[in-house]
């Protein structure tokens, strides 16, 4: 059988990495949000930071109730940091902004494993579009804040709309042009934002994807009991904490820490007797919490040094339950995400569910989700949810769009929640592409 238009673009997606300019930017901006004030809890230590999450999951309690003051005024100039990308061929004029999720930064969008096999930046961008890839405002290279009363969802919201506002006039200075059109494509709690954004400014957007999503909300607690929340300083403490504790470094490097220790701890136990050969040992520390001892420990290009109250997945297994599927992922890539993860902040997990209802969007509105997407659909997008009467829980969004031009749900076949690590990821990214182009979103 011959194979299909779609299928041949698709196939040759790989070999667009070098089809495209991209440059790395330090956006600033000014916010201010009406949010909330906590009281601060001990969230130092990992067994704090477990002690949270059993707090906040409690059946028929509210722990964010118990820790909410009153309310706020968060006035700030901060810095987005990201990465603009245009093809070689030169853009079609519009550009996607690209917010991602909890546990990720920017690079969610163009991962550079296995030569940018998973990149969603070339499926964009050899379909001419540009793309803007933030790091969410408190995470990655962007400005931090305090995890509570700062680093929540609505400031995070009114950073990407004044984004948004500076690439419309023009004003970013990196950046040549202005663009008309923008598309905003989020991933989880990005796709929570993006959707926020629409609900509050629907004027400031042109069309809506929304990828690892659904309107059902009572799968939140799954994912934050999943997760099996560590201090992020202590998950990797060179990464995240503080890189001048030299006494701690000089530690590391004494008892070999640092490096490559598989081969040195494969012959230590094949010496007293245990029969197991590198790739057993490589398995077992890529899978377990000693992974992450070593990304700490390891002189990485970036160090965060994150205060007390950004939380971190444990480790790899913990990746696993909250954003894919057995069977379906390349592991190599899933080790690789551990060394660029990034953390969640209190303030975060306390107000994501504050997100609006509804949406008076008036243009197109995309939703696409994994089939066995965990915090969305509690594993399955074919089942029924509360409240939503659709037939599946990811088609329950168009509710949420009631003036929307033109809306569609997806169910990505065989993905867990984190659609760009699994083997069918650019399928999926040229789905989104054609919903665009057949609403008025392209050349």
């Amino acid at each position: 059988m011959a194979p299909t238009l779609k299928a041949l673009a698709t196939s040759l997606f790989a070999g667009y990495a070098a089809a495209r300019q991209c440059q790395t930017l330090s956006i600033p901006v000014d916010i201010s949000s009406r949010q909330g004030v906590f009281k601060k809890v001990p969230v130092e230590t990992n067994l704090d930071a477990s002690a949270f999450a059993t707090r906040f999951n409690e059946f028929q309690y509210n722990y964010t109730a118990e820790l909410f003051t009153g309310f706020q005024t968060l006035q700030k100039s901060i810095k987005i940091s990201a990465q603009y990308c245009t093809p070689d061929g030169g853009s079609n004029g519009i550009v996607q902004v690209l917010s991602h999720g909890i546990g990720f930064d920017k690079t969610y969008w163009d991962l550079s494993y296995d030569d940018y096999k998973y990149s969603y930046v070339n499926v964009a961008t050899a379909s001419g579009y540009s793309t803007l890839a933030i790091d969410r405002f408190g995470i990655g290279n962007s400005t931090h804040g305090d995890p509570f009363n700062e680093i929540q969802a609505q400031a995070e919201v009114e950073a990407l709309n004044e984004v948004t506002k500076k690439l419309r006039v023009g004003s970013i200075s990196e950046i040549s042009c202005s663009y008309e059109k923008v598309v905003h494509v989020g991933h989880s709690f990005g796709s929570v934002q993006t959707f926020w954004l629409s609900a509050l400014y629907p004027n400031n957007t042109n069309g809506v994807v929304l990828t690892g999503y659904s309107n059902a909300a009572e799968f939140f607690p799954y994912i934050v009991a999943g997760w099996n929340l560590h201090s992020a300083r202590l998950n990797q403490p060179f990464r995240f904490g503080n890189a001048s504790a030299t006494g701690v470094q000089a530690l590391a490097q004494q008892y070999g820490v640092q490096g490559d220790i598989v081969p040195g701890l494969t012959a230590i136990l094949n010496k007293i007797g245990v029969d197991v050969d590198t790739e057993e040992v490589r398995q077992y520390v890529a899978s377990t919490e000693i992974n992450d001892l070593i990304n700490g420990y390891n002189h990485t290009i970036f160090q965060y040094n994150y205060p007390s109250g950004y939380f971190a997945h444990s480790a790899l297994t913990a990746l696993q339950y909250a954003f894919l599927f057995p069977d379906q992922f390349d592991v190599g890539l899933a080790v690789e995400s551990e060394k660029t993860k990034q953390p969640v902040t209190a303030g975060e997990i306390m107000t994501i569910g504050n997100a609006p209802k509804v949406s008076q969007f008036t243009g197109p509105a995309f939703v696409i989700t994994g089939q066995y997407d965990v915090p969305f659909c509690g594993g399955n997008c074919y089942g029924q949810a509360q409240n939503i009467t659709a037939a599946n829980i990811p088609a329950g969004v168009k509710t949420a769009f009631p003036a929307a031009s033109a809306f569609e749900a997806y169910i990505q076949p065989n993905t867990g929640h984190g659609l760009n690590f699994h083997y069918n990821a650019t399928a999926g990214y040229q789905i989104i592409q054609d919903f665009l182009g057949r609403n008025g979103l392209s050349t």
